[in-house]
């Protein structure tokens, strides 16, 4: 499976792309919003792609053309204003959905946040994060994408467990980004996930045994 990573340059899709690139069943192609990234990834001899999720749906199609899956690991940024968020983590997840379809690319991955489908969870803090959160995964909720919504708790630095809990609700947690990319990598081909949203936080359940009891 060849999957197009969207995002790769962000900390989850570096742990991605590494995973895909070492892998002997898959192979990806990383998109990403600067030239000067592009030496990062021809380094380790990853193909990529400089797109922007704010221009258009045609750009983001052609750039995942010949691609079997999309991951949607992208995102503004904390350091960036509600402006952004709108653009990037609602239109431009939106507008990716919409290059799959016209592609015909079935297989879709959408990194999304920790309860963002419950508006009573949301942290006021940045709320605008997450009502762009929402509707991006209610546009890929009502695509005829084979979609896995994965909504992990607070992002960590610290080295992956390998061992995670998956459901549809849980109490507040948090998961290294290694573990995050280790589940997207586990769910592109886990068949129990496909059509399926759920919270992710570390847990005592190995990946791919958590995958299986959602």
């Amino acid at each position: 499976m060849k999957v197009f990573v969207v995002g790769a340059n962000g900390q989850i899709g570096k742990h991605l792309v590494t995973l895909l690139k070492e892998s002997k069943e898959h192979s990806v192609r990383a998109m990403i919003r600067k030239e000067e990234q592009k030496k990062t990834f021809e380094d380790i001899g990853v193909e990529s792609v400089v797109v922007s999720l704010t221009g258009s749906v045609e750009e983001i199609a052609k750039a995942a053309k010949g691609c079997d899956a999309i991951v949607f690991a992208a995102g503004s940024g904390g350091s960036t204003g509600a402006d952004q968020t709108l653009l990037v983590d609602l239109d431009g997840a939106v507008k990716t959905i919409e290059a799959a379809e016209s592609l015909k690319v079935k297989r879709f991955i959408m990194v999304s946040a920790f309860q963002a489908n419950n508006r009573e969870n949301w942290s006021e803090a940045i709320k605008p994060y997450y009502v762009a959160k929402h509707y991006a995964d209610r546009a890929l909720l009502h695509s005829d994408l084979t979609y896995t919504i994965i909504r992990p708790g607070g992002l960590v630095n610290e080295p992956g467990t390998g061992k995670v809990m998956a459901a549809e609700k849980l109490e507040r947690g948090s998961i290294p980004r290694e573990d995050v990319a280790e589940t997207i990598f586990a769910a592109l081909t886990e068949e129990h996930t496909y059509n399926r949203s759920f919270d992710l936080i570390s847990g005592e359940t190995p990946i791919a045994e958590a995958l299986q009891s959602i």
